[in-house]
């Protein structure tokens, strides 16, 4: 499957990559748009949600705003 993905990127003018990029893109940008992480892990066919962690990574700067400051800084 990834040389599949590999040579239609290429085929499309984007540069070489795989299915694993697309797998971590999807993973990425549907928790940005709100999905929890057991239906990204329903969407990746995933069994475990420590699996789709490792795809789905989490956006640092939007953990931002739910952090609250240390005291005194």
């Amino acid at each position: 499957m990834s040389e599949v993905a590999r040579a239609a990127s290429e085929r499309a003018g984007l540069g070489s990559f795989g299915s694993h990029r697309l797998r971590h893109t999807a993973g990425t940008q549907l928790l940005q748009a709100g999905a929890s992480l057991f239906e990204v892990a329903e969407v990746l066919r995933h069994r475990t949600v420590a699996t789709t962690a490792i795809y789905a990574k989490v956006d640092h700067l939007a953990l931002r705003d739910l952090a609250t400051p240390w005291p005194g800084w």
